[in-house]
């Protein structure tokens, strides 16, 4: 049964461009930013029931893209100039609200901008608003926000409103259903690539330390990085070309030259060794993904890969090792949040109890679920048998891929476990939620590039999508194969359906 699918509201076929096709329109003054912009902020107004946005700021958005068309019409600007894009609201904007998609920071307006953000603002792009996702980007559905769940554009057979995956649910809505041309996201167990594969979208996770984290809210300090969300391959290219970078602010950002990611998209896969992780395969994974994920492996390897069979051991501790790392990460980050020095505060007759109603109040379940975890498995007594192991335990998985990588060049395998579900089957129990991120944590624990690419529909009609890992700092391995991929599935977006 061919699924139905909704189109948005679209008065103007700008919407449908990439974001290189929309950059080469500027550049030979086929329409102009401000033409551009108002076609996303028309689609963003007329679309607001997906809930895409936390904030939206068409005034300064309109602002900036006549400030571009000056800079367009003198032929001079940077790499995105007067490209809309959407931020995810977890990246500090100086002056506009940053909220995490928490009642805590509710109203909170930096002094500061974030490098990233201010990387992407010195190459010309224009910011459209703040995007929502899951509280303190915790969640695999974008249903722990405060400002209410993102609906996915996409629609299965039955009608019913599903998730957009998480955290960067809000982006991937966004870039999916044309409410911006591309957008940022951040990943700390899958948070680009999850929500990517299920909006039928590509999603790359940089390696950890390509991009600056310096100004964006901290979730989980040793496994964040921010990345781009886009309609396609080169958009990704594109974006992550402006948004990495050494950055003398953030002591974990990388001290590398940044390649030119443009140039690997052409260069083909002849003689890349291709990795399949037989652990990967879990027990009952749909037949739509493992039908796709041969049919990825036969597409590279009539393109002249070599396609070799690999062992990650250690693949099945990765989940537990997460939820141990992640939730005492946040535990420590999250302690910052009091109520005295920015934020909610609720009063209270004593300073404990300031600190307990204000905690309680602008925490949502799962952000104190995830502090309790964090908090016990950092306690006297506790430490050694949790934190300690599963540091452990994180480095033999990253050994693994070492090892991985002297047989190959880069790995395949699918980006989720099940295509996106409806947003009243989302589980109750939160291991069972965790669940999603089986196939995407184990890049984060040992800070390796992932890109999830979109290459073909569920027997419901919704999106699935492919994984390429890669070693460090070699994000042209993913470009190069990502690009072999999306031509080979050919691919059409929700847009262009």
């Amino acid at each position: 049964m061919t699924t139905p699918i909704t189109k948005p509201a679209l008065k103007n076929d700008l919407i449908r461009l990439t974001l290189a096709e929309a950059k080469e329109g500027l550049l030979k003054k086929k329409f102009s930013s401000l033409d551009l912009t108002k076609a996303y902020l028309e689609s963003m107004e007329s679309n607001r029931n997906l809930n895409a946005y936390i904030l939206e700021t068409p005034e300064l958005a309109l602002e900036r893209a006549k400030e571009s068309d000056k800079r367009l019409a003198k032929n001079e600007g940077g790499l995105l100039e007067g490209l809309p894009l959407g931020i995810k609201d977890l990246f500090s904007t100086e002056g506009i609200q940053t909220t995490a998609a928490s009642h805590i920071l509710e109203g909170f307006k930096p002094p500061y901008e974030s490098t990233v953000t201010q990387n992407l603002q010195n190459a010309g792009a224009v910011f459209l608003g703040k995007t929502n996702m899951d509280e303190f980007a915790m969640g695999s559905t974008n249903m722990t926000s405060y400002f209410g769940s993102v609906i996915n554009p996409w629609k299965r057979s039955d009608g019913k409103d599903l998730v957009p995956g998480g955290s960067s649910g809000g982006s991937a809505a966004a870039v999916a259903g044309g409410l911006a041309l591309a957008a940022t996201g951040t990943d700390t167990g899958g948070s680009i690539r999850q929500p990517a594969a299920f909006s039928g979208i590509v999603g790359l996770k940089p390696t950890y330390g390509r991009c600056s984290r310096w100004g964006i809210v901290a979730f989980a300090s040793s496994l964040d990085q921010p990345g781009p969300m886009t309609r396609d391959v080169r958009d990704a290219a594109l974006m992550l070309q402006v948004m990495a970078g050494h950055d003398p602010k953030d002591s974990t950002s990388a001290s590398l030259e940044v390649p030119s990611f443009e140039k690997s998209l052409t260069q083909g896969v002849k003689g890349i060794r291709v990795g399949i992780p037989r652990e990967y395969r879990l027990d009952g994974m749909d037949s739509d993904i493992v039908k796709l994920w041969e049919n990825g492996a036969k597409w590279l390897q009539e393109s002249g890969a070599e396609i070799i069979d690999v062992s990650l051991p250690h693949t099945k501790y990765s989940l537990p090792t997460y939820y141990v790392l992640a939730p005492a990460e946040a535990s420590s980050n999250l302690a910052r949040y009091d109520g005295v020095r920015y934020g909610l505060r609720v009063p209270g007759k004593t300073l404990d109890e300031l600190y307990e109603s204000t905690r309680s109040e602008g925490f949502g379940t799962e952000v104190q679920r995830r502090i309790l975890i964090g908090t016990y498995v950092l306690s006297a007594g506790y430490y050694d048998a949790y934190y300690l192991k599963a540091q452990k335990v994180r480095r033999l998985i990253a050994q693994d891929f070492e090892l991985a990588f002297q047989k190959v060049d880069v790995i395949l395998a699918p980006t989720t476990p099940t295509p996106a579900f409806a947003l009243d089957e989302s589980p109750s129990d939160p291991v069972v939620m965790y669940l999603n991120d089986v196939l995407t944590v184990p890049a984060n624990l040992a800070g390796l590039p992932g890109m999830s690419v979109p290459a073909g529909l569920s027997r419901d009609g919704l999106p699935l999508g492919l994984q390429l890992i890669g070693p460090a700092f070699d994000e042209n391995v993913l470009f190069r194969a990502g690009s072999v991929l999306e031509e080979a599935a050919a691919f059409k977006s929700f847009l262009e359906r």
